[in-house]
């Protein structure tokens, strides 16, 4: 299984970036790699991301996980298991923020078999 990491700190609470990360018509404006989301992201809801790199071919995902501000999981594949992607994201109040600052931490990863 192959799988791709990455992590940011950002200066903003876990709920405004929570907000962004839910907003799924406005994914295109901070994630260079997507085209547009389709669909409500919330739990248990099944949505759709068209990518930049394979233009007109929607993937369909499941929001698995979904924990306000702090946890959420797209999960999707092909039939016959020929694929699976798994992207979690992961909030956390930045380490070397001060306490009771604005900052938090988040940590995307992408996982494929």
């Amino acid at each position: 299984m192959k799988a791709y990491d990455a992590a940011a700190e950002i200066k903003a609470s876990p709920g405004a970036i929570w907000a962004i990360l839910t907003d799924a018509p406005g994914y295109q404006a901070w994630d260079s790699g997507v085209e547009r989301v389709e669909g409500s992201i919330a739990p248990g809801e099944k949505i759709k991301v068209v990518s930049k790199a394979s233009p007109g071919r929607a993937f369909p995902v499941k929001v698995t996980e979904f924990t306000p501000s702090q946890r959420m999981t797209w999960s999707g594949g092909m039939p016959l298991g020929l694929f699976k992607g798994v992207r979690t994201f992961t909030l956390a109040p930045a380490s070397t923020a001060r306490p009771g600052s604005p900052c938090a931490r988040s940590t995307p990863a992408l996982s494929c078999r």
